[in-house]
């Protein structure tokens, strides 16, 4: 009733192969529910109930048809750096820990994660549960929740997802399989080759091959396509480049060290020429600077400071530039940061960049988590073009905003021609409205045409998704796993 989706690498297709499944089980009209029992991400989503997951597992819940909650991602790990990540437990925070400290709690968390997939299995009857990154982590066996542990645990059939692409497919099939527990190996009923480019008859000896060399059926090789959703962790960061060819519009989205949440921008990427920019690049020629989230401001910011992003960014507010400041972005635009230690360990004040006049402080563990709709009450050509939007809060510290005027109903701040603003809501700029008000005024500002952008992706992207994979992949197979009594 139930299938494990294993990866011979981070990176190879794991997350959209399970969203695939869950959308051709939702069009079968089966029931089925996503699960990833621990995630490294600082890509993440707030539920209806105020819970934090991975992205990749919202996504795989819409294509399921169903709303992401807290037990399809019981353990997300958020790295901030110095081998330190938070451990947010079934959607709440729980502890900053090192990783050491980490693996010594592997019991405990595996048993939180076995719990959520048995009720997840209850209520929905059927899930697609995905690994972590390769599964034959040998070193890591005695320890791997994600995987090994994990699988002993479920004992469920395995599908093994290998990335053509990046090279080396033989090996990476072989090897996995060959490096896979004894009592595990046995388990793999199928491999599917993702990410083919080219014509996929091509492949048909490559197939008989590693079927002969493994003895485990290849279940499909599926092309490379791009469908748009959004994306999982910052690995996906090395795919991007100017999807929105020809597009005059440029925007700089500065490539903080410990990015959060760059998903907030894909809906921009297909329509303006989007840069990720490393810290220290010179931002002129830019019509548009976006400060993003991070996990660690007060890191990150330092990291600024030293490669003088301040004067980059005054610089480019006084040629009229919008400069824009999303969650840990927007707190760094303010003039301040006073934090009790909850940010860097000890207390102490920081000096941000002063574009807004806000403070921001930091002054407990705890995190605001909420999915919010408002709308925007900025002065400004921008704000007062967006209207009502929704997205999401996911953050620590409070940042007054003084005799600033809001740039939304109860939120944010902006200057008073509105060509600076900050705001804490994550997916801003996922809404056509949002997004039509920036680029509106950016073409307008270049003396370009503009195209109203529609939204993106939904429904018609998971049916896209699911349409794809089941013209490449024997699903008549998959399906036999989804039949009440296999398990």
């Amino acid at each position: 009733m139930s299938l494990i989706i294993f990866g011979t690498a981070s990176h190879v297709g794991k997350s959209v192969t399970v969203a695939a499944l869950c959308r051709a089980l939702y069009r079968r009209g089966i029931p089925v529910a996503p699960f990833k029992s621990q995630n490294m991400s600082l890509n993440s989503y707030v539920t209806v109930d105020g819970s934090e997951i991975g992205m990749a597992q919202a996504v795989q819940a819409f294509a399921a048809g169903i709303e992401p909650v807290a037990d399809m991602n019981p353990i997300l790990l958020k790295p901030k750096g110095d081998l330190t990540s938070q451990v947010v437990l079934l959607g709440r925070p729980y502890k900053d820990v090192q990783i050491q400290d980490y693996y010594a709690e592997a019991d405990t968390l595996l048993a939180a994660a076995v719990e959520a997939f048995e009720r997840l299995r209850r209520r929905f009857g059927h899930v697609v549960v995905e690994g972590a990154g390769g599964a034959a982590e040998v070193n890591l066996y005695d320890r791997d929740i994600a995987n090994i542990r994990l699988a002993r645990r479920l004992a469920l059939p395995i599908i093994l997802v290998a990335d053509i692409e990046r090279g080396g497919v033989f090996a990476q099939v072989y090897g996995t399989l060959a490096l896979l527990p004894d009592d595990i190996r046995p388990r793999v009923v199928g491999v599917i080759i993702n990410k083919f480019r080219g014509d996929v008859g091509l492949f048909a000896s490559g197939v008989e091959k590693l079927e002969e060399l493994t003895g485990v059926p290849v279940l499909g090789v599926v092309p490379y396509t791009d469908i748009s959703l959004p994306s999982e962790d910052s690995l996906s960061l090395g795919d991007k480049g100017r999807q929105a060819v020809g597009s005059p519009i440029r925007i700089a989205i500065v490539r903080l060290p410990r990015i959060a949440n760059f998903t907030d921008f894909e809906l921009l990427e297909r329509h303006a020429t989007v840069d990720y920019v490393p810290p220290g690049t010179p931002l002129a020629g830019y019509d548009c600077i976006i400060l993003p989230g991070t996990k660690n401001t007060v890191g990150d910011l330092a990291v600024l400071h030293r490669h003088g992003a301040g004067e980059e960014l005054r610089r480019a507010r006084d040629r009229g530039v919008p400069v824009i400041g999303i969650c840990g972005g927007y707190q760094m635009l303010g003039r301040r940061i006073i934090d009790s230690g909850i940010e860097s360990g000890s207390p102490a004040e920081y000096e941000g960049f002063g574009l807004l006049d806000v403070v921001t402080t930091f002054t407990g563990y705890h995190k605001m988590r909420v999915q919010v709709r408002r709308r925007a009450s900025g002065p400004g050509p921008i704000l007062s073009r967006m209207g009502e939007v929704t997205g999401y809060e996911l953050h620590t510290g409070e940042t007054g905003r003084g005799a600033l005027p809001e740039a939304f109903t109860g939120e944010g701040a902006a200057t008073p021609d509105g060509l600076v603003f900050g705001t804490y809501m994550h997916g801003l700029f996922q809404n056509p409205g949002a997004a039509n008000a920036l680029l509106a005024y950016l073409s307008e500002r270049r003396g370009v045409p503009f195209e109203p952008v529609t939204a993106a992706g939904g429904d018609a992207a998971y049916d896209d998704l699911a349409r794809h994979f089941e013209e490449h992949v024997d699903m008549d197979t998959i399906m036999a796993y989804f039949q009440d009594g296999c398990r």
